[in-house]
């Protein structure tokens, strides 16, 4: 019985540091970016309370998934330093147990978290997402429209085949125009002809590309050139407003959207690094729970200074800070291609992965 009650008693003491976390991080985000555009469309704006509210509702999923690795980080710091403080850490090690089984559970506890935000950016942020979005664009838009979206993707679908895929690179709503267009389209699922243009303008009801490719794509896959042409027709029913509604960008995809859009660019030799970083990092960023929680246990059982839980809250803040500055960092060097994009997303994993590394081997002693 032993080893459960060990483990009970570890998770016990990290519950309740775990939800202080995810409350007191989401309101230090919530304070410093919500808060304030929210401010700003009561007095400025003059958006209505219920709207705001709804929004408010709509962005918190996304809020609380990027606490939960702050909060393992600060649970474990918080925890462990009250158990070393309290010598209950030297008793478990004279009795035999070492840092490693003290931590196991801590690491079981991580690791459900993990899974968790990794489903919740699967399901319910992707869709809050786009519900706040929507709100923007419907109550706050009309205002103030959006300018500039950039890489969205739409796609054209009819009894459940799907028929065509637009990328277009930069869309200007107010402007009507749309940059590096690319349209794909679908004969039984197969792709059968590739259009790229330039641009793209929005002029009596009819989008029109100018400067544009037209390619055949046979049944093996060979891509062939058809003709050239100056301005040719685009089979969009849409105002530049409407697009601008109804695209996603890469980062509010879920993975499997994602895979997607990233199946159908192969074939025309987009680039796809950027995309693939992103698709990465969709997995790698859950994972930071585990590895932050291994950092904050091992850095919790040493010799406590003074300050308790303000040297903790203020010491896991920098290591946060340090970890989305590497993370930032190899996503900038994935994206203009100096490093594989799977090296980029998972590189603050492993950099601090190798720090909680050497951390464990010292709480031994």
């Amino acid at each position: 019985m032993r080893p459960r009650i060990l483990d009970r008693f570890i998770l016990k003491e990290l519950g309740s540091s775990f939800l202080f976390g995810v409350l007191t991080f989401t309101v230090i985000l919530v304070a410093g970016d919500l808060l304030f555009k929210i401010a700003d469309m009561l007095i400025e704006k003059g958006i209505s309370l219920s709207t705001v509210l709804k929004l408010f509702v709509y962005k918190l999923p996304s809020v609380v998934v990027l606490t939960l690795p702050m909060s393992c980080l600060l649970s474990t710091l918080l925890s462990f330093g009250r158990l070393s403080s309290n010598s209950e850490i030297v008793a478990l090690k004279a009795s035999g147990i070492s840092f490693q089984r003290i931590a196991r559970p801590v690491l079981w506890g991580a690791a459900l978290v993990a899974i968790s935000a990794f489903f919740m950016n699967e399901t319910v942020v992707p869709i809050a997402n786009r519900a706040a979005e929507n709100i923007l664009l419907y109550d706050v838009v009309k205002q103030k429209p959006t300018l500039l979206r950039e890489r969205m993707f739409l796609k054209d679908e009819s009894g459940g085949k799907l028929n065509r895929v637009i990328y277009v690179g930069r869309l200007r709503t107010r402007k009507g125009s749309m940059e590096n267009v690319l349209v794909q389209e679908f004969d039984d699922g197969r792709l059968s002809r590739i259009t790229t243009a330039d641009e793209g303008n929005w002029s009596d009801g009819v989008w029109s590309l100018s400067d544009g490719k037209a390619f055949s794509v046979d049944k093996e896959g060979k891509v062939g050139f058809l003709f050239g042409f100056k301005e040719q027709r685009l089979p969009l029913d849409l105002t530049p407003t409407q697009v601008a509604r109804s695209s996603l960008k890469p980062d509010e995809m879920s993975l499997s959207q994602l895979r997607e859009h990233i199946e159908i660019m192969k074939a025309q030799g987009a680039n796809l690094v950027p995309l693939w970083v992103s698709y990465h990092l969709h997995i790698a960023i859950p994972w930071a729970s585990l590895v932050l929680a291994l950092i904050g246990a091992a850095l919790g059982v040493r010799p406590q200074r003074r300050g308790g839980m303000g040297v903790g809250f203020g010491l896991s803040v920098l290591i946060v800070f340090a970890y989305y500055v590497v993370m930032s960092m190899g996503r900038a060097l994935g994206e203009s291609g100096h490093i594989p994009p799977l090296v980029a997303a998972w590189l603050a994993n492993v950099v601090f992965l190798g720090f909680g590394g050497l951390l464990t081997l010292r709480a031994n002693r």
